[in-house]
């Protein structure tokens, strides 16, 4: 009797065993496909739930990126049971072909996205049918309400939901409202913060819970100097037909950036439909060139700092000397005749005169002032994917490597380099951490980037001041004469330079026909408030004073007006 009673408890128990296998094998895989979809839509719902991106504005708060809701479809499709005739319905009202609809709603599943970014009216319409198993719901999504304007700053959300390029990519984790203790105390990427920043809920090292809604960020840029410097390179494009061109203008004390405009642009709303991938590329900061006569300010700033000239130092011009088995001439191949000044070499952009004025130092120290100004070194800039050359053909070059890098050709730079290093002359030898971002705003704090001094005394104060005169009286007097605006002393210097085969990928020694042509500057001269760099490749126009000055002339115009700084020259 006792051994029929375990036998029996014995096959009730073989009997459950199997029911519970049974029920195992029919979840995890037969319904695998289904229990995958409806994980996926619920991971959809719970990111809808998660806090908000944050957004970034202009410095006077108006949007450059903001959220937007848009309402989507998805269809459960173990819930429809009319399949063929939904899917006529709803290609009717999505536009979309109604095999594609078909194919998703035939799968057995819970959850399939049918469409993103309704209209309105499509919205509407799908409401109106109330078809069995299709479904509306709202999502949060990442626009850019002044499409191409500043585009390359503002990067893009990826298809991934991760930030690509410019300040989304750099400040990824703030926008998200994710970094660490650590981070949240020094700043983004290590950038100075101040003000009043909430610890009570995190411990040393530990990272923050995530909040209802990211970081936003307020920025630099001054939106009408921005939307102005777009449009003066649109205008500029249809008449002297450059291929790509730039205008950056920053505060010389603070290195806060107030424009960062590039054309051609692109509109973040639509960047999937971009074919050229290297128009998401910030050229400012992420290719090298070589900048040109732009560069022999800071040959004359090596050279007067060192003693070894004045402004007033003379030479004569030989027109062209040979170096090392190469020629060296000055544009046109020119000779000009008469004693000459430093200065007048600036007025006009004599090469031979920049070879005379880099020879009166050595070698090591003519590198030590173009490290010194920053230009074998990234600057720092709060944007993603900044590039520095090293320029180690003429760390160990030749006398000739060195002739040519006095006025602008054979070294590589960027652009952004090249607006720090005019900043630290026009402040008075300071090299400033040129910056985009000014506070992170959460909901209990606000963070504020303090301007960072990279180098002081970069150059003596008498230095700045010999070399302003300089390129005052290129404005007054040489090649930059069309930039003069009654009443103001405007400093600055053009830049002509020869695209070499190589940058063109082009396996050939020696320069192409294309030029680069640029014309960098700061005003007023006596009391710097800004510094423009105009930089246009290869347009139709043979040299930077029939190009970019007339450009500069209008930025420089445009933000003494907007400004209305007060004229420092007497009528």
């Amino acid at each position: 009797m006792r051994e029929w009673r375990i036998n029996i408890v014995f096959f009730l128990l073989s009997v459950l065993l199997a029911i519970v296998a049974g029920r195992l094998v029919y979840f995890q895989i037969i319904k695998t496909q289904e229990w995958r979809a409806m994980a996926f839509g619920q991971q959809k719902f719970m990111d809808l739930a998660q806090g908000e991106r944050g957004e970034i504005y202009f410095s006077n708060m108006s949007p450059l990126v903001i959220n937007q809701q848009a309402d989507f479809v998805y269809a459960a499709p173990n819930e429809i049971k009319e399949k063929e005739e939904t899917a006529k319905q709803l290609s009717l009202v999505l536009n979309l072909d109604k095999a594609e609809i078909l194919g998703k709603i035939t799968q057995e599943s819970n959850y399939e996205t049918l469409k993103n970014k309704l209209s309105d009216e499509e919205a509407l319409k799908i409401e109106e049918l109330k078809l069995p198993g299709v479904y509306l719901k709202t999502e949060t999504l990442r626009y850019y309400p002044l499409e191409s304007l500043a585009s390359q700053v503002s990067g893009f959300l990826g298809g991934d939901d991760t930030g690509q390029y410019g300040l989304e990519a750099f400040y990824e984790d703030a926008l998200r409202g994710q970094e660490s203790y650590l981070e949240r105390e020094k700043g983004p990427k290590g950038f100075l913060i101040s003000g009043n920043i909430d610890l009570d809920s995190e411990n040393s090292g530990g990272s923050s819970s995530l909040p209802d809604k990211g970081g936003d960020l307020v920025l630099t840029l001054d939106y009408h100097i921005q939307f102005q410097a777009e449009n003066v390179l649109k205008k500029a494009q249809q008449d002297i037909e450059f291929e790509s061109a730039e205008i950056i203008v920053m505060d010389p004390n603070s290195g806060k950036i107030l424009a960062l405009a590039t054309w051609p642009g692109f509109d973040p709303n639509n960047y999937s439909s971009v074919k050229n991938l290297d128009i998401f590329q910030n050229s400012s900061i992420q290719k090298i060139f070589e900048p040109g006569s732009v560069f022999k300010p800071i040959t004359m700033a090596a050279a007067l700092d060192s003693g070894k000239i004045t402004p007033q130092t003379t030479y004569f011009d030989p027109g062209s000397e040979s170096i090392g088995g190469y020629v060296i001439s000055n544009f046109n191949k020119k000779k000009w005749p008469g004693l000459l000044t430093m200065t007048n070499v600036l007025e006009n952009s004599i090469n031979t005169g920049a070879v005379f004025a880099q020879r009166q130092i050595s070698h090591q120290d003519f590198l030590d002032y173009i490290e010194k100004f920053g230009f074998f070194e990234k600057t720092g800039v709060d944007l993603q994917g900044e590039v520095s050359s090293q320029n180690k053909g003429l760390k160990k070059g030749s006398d000739v490597n060195f002739a040519t890098a006095s006025f602008g050709q054979g070294i590589e730079i960027t652009s952004l380099q090249l607006v720090r290093a005019f900043s630290a002359i026009a402040n008075g030898g300071k090299l400033m951490r040129p910056y985009l971002v000014e506070k992170i705003i959460k909901k209990d704090s606000v963070q504020t980037i303090v301007p960072k001094v990279q180098k002081s005394d970069l150059i003596s104060q008498k230095t700045a001041s010999q070399l302003t005169a300089m390129l005052i009286s290129v404005v007054e007097n040489g090649y930059g004469r069309k930039t003069k605006i009654p009443g103001y002393y405007l400093a600055g210097k053009t830049g002509t330079a020869q695209v070499p085969y190589s940058s063109l990928g082009i396996n050939q020694r020696g320069y192409s026909d294309k030029t680069i042509q640029s014309f960098i500057g700061f005003g007023p001269a006596l009391n710097p408030q800004f510094v423009i760099l105009v930089k246009v490749y290869n347009p139709k126009t043979s040299s930077a004073e029939e190009s970019a000055v007339p450009l500069f002339r209008d930025m420089a115009k445009y933000i003494i007006d907007l400004w209305q700084i007060a004229p420092d020259q007497t009528q």
